[in-house]
């Protein structure tokens, strides 16, 4: 199925797909949980089953459906720049790199202030700092090496992690708690304000991404072949290195460093959809949406009433995932 040409009828059948996983999981996953809701008190307003399915569980979805997706595409993104598979906000350090930049706000106290544009700045500097870091530490003139890349990102990832333990260490507290369960990636009740929040950020750079799918597609061919086919390669670039890092650091502030989904949901699909980026993004977001909604189920139903962080899911999962590719990988290099 990935080697197909993507003709109208066969992107509308992906799409159609991949949207009816998403509308399905939107649907269903409010649903389920340890306490049981009456859908017709829900419907009459009446608690606390209306509180339960309105304020606990719809709120986790709609951000999980949001959040997952966006990280999805920022993993697209990155994979189509600098050519590699391996390439997600997770492995290459900008989850990290945000991390460190909300916890420096945390800190300072501006989250418990209310000073949420602060600390969205402050993630957001963190994550393309971390880019830069990388790439400048992977590059060799205008190439980036596979393999550097993932050793920059481990480097980028521990001194992060090390920065960030230390203002742990010297936190309040009440800092040093929040913190801590931040930093293991959770997706958490929220004001349905904040949701909207996040889509006001987050929708105009995925409709900006999936329009330029046919660069994305040249430039996953490589910058020269994409300039001679009338692409900007230089400034397409860097426009989609902080399209990425806006999308990854605008969703660590909310939900904190949920890793690999950007690494896992693209590379399912091209496995069985083909590396095409018109059909790529969209089913990108639609089931990296749904997968992180399932994820979150699973973290707040399997060991009820204890609410398990989606990250140690994400991670649980994604892990294995990317030693499988690493050791495909190995075997393609060593044959």
């Amino acid at each position: 199925m990935g080697g197909s040409a993507l003709t109208p009828a066969r992107f509308a059948r992906i799409l159609a797909v991949c949207g009816g996983a998403y509308l399905m999981v939107l649907l269903v996953a409010p649903w389920i949980g340890s306490a049981h809701v009456d859908p017709r008190k829900v419907m009459a307003d009446i608690a606390p089953d209306a509180q339960i399915f309105f304020q606990a569980r719809l709120t986790r979805v709609l951000l999980s459906v949001l959040a997952g997706g966006a990280l999805a595409t920022a993993g697209v993104i990155f994979q189509a720049l600098l050519r590699d598979s391996l390439a997600d906000p997770y492995t290459l350090g900008i989850s990290s790199g945000a991390s460190l930049g909300a916890v420096l706000a945390i800190c300072f106290g501006w989250r418990d202030a209310g000073h949420l544009p602060a600390v969205w700045i402050a993630a957001l500097i963190g994550a393309s700092a971390a880019l830069l870091m990388v790439i400048g530490l992977a590059s060799h003139g205008r190439r980036v090496s596979s393999f550097s890349l993932l050793m920059s990102g481990v480097t980028v990832n521990t001194i992060a992690i090390a920065v960030i333990l230390l203002l742990q260490s010297v936190a309040t507290f009440g800092q040093s708690f929040a913190i801590n369960r931040w930093l293991m990636g959770s997706i958490e009740s929220v004001e349905y304000s904040t949701i909207a929040g996040l889509a006001v950020i987050v929708l105009p750079v995925l409709i900006y991404a999936w329009r330029g799918a046919r660069s994305w597609n040249l430039m996953a061919a490589g910058e020269e072949w994409a300039s001679t086919r009338g692409v900007a390669a230089s400034r397409f670039m860097w426009s989609g290195f902080l399209a990425g890092s806006l999308i990854t650091g605008t969703v660590t502030v909310i939900t904190g460093p949920v890793g690999f989904l950007g690494l896992i949901v693209p590379h399912a699909l091209r496995l069985w959809f083909g590396a095409d980026h018109r059909i790529l993004l969209p089913a990108s977001f639609l089931l990296g949406g749904a997968f992180l909604a399932c994820c979150d189920t699973v973290a707040r139903t399997v060991m009820s009433p204890v609410d398990i962080p989606v990250g140690v899911i994400t991670a649980m999962i994604g892990g294995p995932f990317f030693l499988w590719l690493l050791r495909i990988r190995q075997k393609r290099y060593w044959l």
